[in-house]
C-alpha cells in the first residue's frame, strides 16, 4: 500500500499541473471505486469545479476545490498518473479526471480497492481532526510523540500503523523506523524511555525523508505521477528481508505477524 512517501511524491508531481485548473469532466469506468454516493452524481458534482490546492494528509490525496473537497485513497494497487492528450489510458483505469487544458489524471486500480469520495469542507475538517500529527511537520516533536505513546499499551508496530497516532506511516516505514531506532516491535508503546522516544522520533523522520528523496518504494504496483518506479527499495534494511542477515550484526532477521501484518526485525539489534 502506498504510504506517506509514495502519496507525497504523487502529490508533489501533480500539484503544479493541477492547482488552478478546472475539472472539465469526470469519467467513471468502475463505479465501485466511488464511495458515499452514486458514481453519476459524483461525476456531475465535480464537473466545473476548480482545484485550488492539492495536498496530502496521512495516506489521502486531498484536492481542495472551490466548493468542497475531493479525496482519494490508493489502498493496495491504485495508481494516479498524469497523461497528455496522446497517451492512452493505462490498463485497469477506473476513473479519469479531464482538466481544462486537455491534461488527464487517470486512476488505475487492478483490484479496485482504492476509494474516491467528495466531502464538504466542514465534513472533511471534522474527519481530519481525528488524524494524528504528520511526522515530517515541524510541530511533531519528541515530546508530542512521548505524550501519545504514554497513553497506549499496544505493541509499538501496531501503534505506529494507527493513523490516529501518527499519520501516514504504514508497514514498510514502521518496520524500517523501528529497526533504525533499535526498538523491538512487540514492546508496549508506553514502555519507551525518553531516550528511546527520541530515537524513534529521529528514525521516523529520517526514514520518511530518505524515502521521499528516492520517490518512495516500488515492489509491484506503485508508480509516481509520471509512471516511474520509486527507488527506495534498495535501501530497505528489514522490510521483505526475513531469513536474511541483519545489515548491522549479521543475525538472521525474523518475521512475525502483528495485527494481520508481517513484521520483520532483528532479534539482536532491536530491544
Amino acid at each position: 500500500m502506498p504510504e506517506l512517501p509514495e502519496v507525497e511524491t504523487i502529490v508533489r508531481g501533480l500539484a503544479p499541473r493541477v492547482e488552478g485548473r478546472l475539472l472539465r469532466a469526470v469519467k467513471v469506468h468502475r463505479p465501485d471505486v466511488v464511495a458515499g454516493e452514486p458514481a453519476d452524481r459524483f461525476a456531475a458534482a465535480l464537473a466545473g469545479r476548480r482545484v485550488t490546492r492539492l495536498r496530502r494528509r496521512a495516506k489521502w490525496i486531498v484536492a481542495e476545490l472551490d466548493e468542497g473537497v475531493l479525496l482519494g485513497h490508493l489502498r493496495m494497487t491504485g495508481r494516479l498518473q498524469c497523461l497528455d492528450r496522446t497517451t492512452p489510458d493505462p490498463p485497469y483505469t477506473a476513473l479519469v479526471f479531464h482538466l481544462d487544458d486537455d491534461v488527464r489524471l487517470a486512476y488505475a486500480d487492478v483490484r479496485r480497492l482504492g476509494r474516491w469520495r467528495r466531502l464538504s469542507t466542514a465534513a472533511w475538517a471534522a474527519e481530519e481532526a481525528h488524524l494524528g500529527p504528520e511526522p515530517l511537520d515541524e510541530a511533531f516533536t519528541p515530546a508530542q510523540l512521548a505524550a501519545r505513546l504514554a497513553r497506549s499499551r499496544r505493541p509499538l508496530k501496531i501503534w505506529l500503523l494507527d493513523p490516529r497516532n501518527v499519520a501516514g506511516v504504514g508497514n514498510i516505514y514502521a518496520a524500517e523506523a523501528l529497526f533504525r531506532a533499535g526498538l523491538d516491535p512487540r514492546r508496549p508503546a508506553a514502555s519507551l524511555a525518553p531516550a528511546e522516544v527520541s530515537r524513534l522520533h529521529a528514525a521516523l523522520r529520517h526514514v520518511l525523508t530518505e524515502a521521499l528523496t528516492h520517490q518512495g518504494t516500488t515492489f509491484r504496483d506503485y508508480r509516481t505521477a509520471d509512471g516511474a518506479d520509486g527507488a527506495f527499495r534498495r535501501w530497505l534494511r528489514v522490510y521483505g528481508r526475513a531469513g536474511q542477515p541483519c545489515v548491522v550484526c549479521g543475525s538472521v532477521l525474523e518475521r512475525l505477524v502483528q495485527g494481520g501484518r508481517s513484521t520483520v526485525f532483528c532479534p539482536v539489534c532491536q530491544r
